[in-house]
């Protein structure tokens, strides 16, 4: 097995950083909505505080934790979900990042129960896959925790059954780009339902996208398109 590439802690903070500023201007949080972490060693990650927003933070509040959460350095409490964080980091050694949102059109999605899986775009069937839904847990909680790294395997992201979505990556950046990949499948599910169509893409276009995967390094199942 290939040895993980981990990001310098400098590097970590200026993307969590980043990376918060451009899902609130997005308007995927409010408030002190969100998480963010990057895992930096075999044992420590960085992550973002509670209570501030992930519009607004520097690279000095962000916090460094051991892998059973306990703080190493930082003067403010991680956020209310890093056991998430933690769950997944734990089930997958490749994934190196993980945000958290409630991006307001895939939480509707997430509200009503509905999985990310129709094949309507190309991209979405060769880059991003289904995206499924964790079943309802409690904010925090252990439940919602291994309901979601459950996932963490096969899947780039995950919805959260009335609360919001999180995606991961080997990488900040890219665990954002999927969560952007996930808001933008959400909005054109939404929009297929606003015009009265079902047009998907057929069982021999999907094929050939997924066989297409491999040379954009995907090599997770990404579950199975209706």
């Amino acid at each position: 097995m290939a040895k993980t590439a981990y990001p310098c802690e400098d590097e970590a903070r200026r993307d969590i950083v980043e990376a918060g500023r451009r899902m609130y201007m997005r308007g995927y949080i409010s408030g002190n909505d969100g998480n963010i972490s990057a895992k930096i060693s075999d044992d420590a990650i960085i992550t973002t505080p509670s209570g501030i927003s992930k519009g607004f933070m520097s690279e000095d509040m962000l916090i460094k934790l051991d892998l059973n959460g306990n703080v190493m350095l930082g003067s403010m409490n991680p956020s209310s979900e890093i056991k998430m964080h933690l769950a997944i980091y734990r089930k997958s050694l490749a994934i190196t990042a993980v945000c958290h949102a409630h991006p307001p059109i895939a939480a509707s999605f997430a509200a009503a129960g509905i999985p990310l899986d129709m094949p309507y775009l190309q991209e979405t069937v060769m880059l991003l896959g289904v995206i499924p839904v964790a079943e309802y847990a409690l904010p925090g909680s252990d439940a919602l925790a291994e309901g979601a790294a459950a996932y963490c395997l096969d899947y780039h992201g995950a919805l959260l059954e009335h609360h919001g979505a999180v995606s991961w990556g080997e990488s900040v950046m890219q665990a954002l780009y999927r969560m952007e990949s996930i808001e933008y499948t959400a909005s054109v599910a939404m929009y297929s339902k606003i015009l009265g169509f079902d047009r998907k893409l057929d069982k021999m276009q999907i094929d050939e996208l997924i066989s297409l995967r491999p040379k954009w390094g995907i090599t997770a199942h990404l579950g199975e398109f209706p």
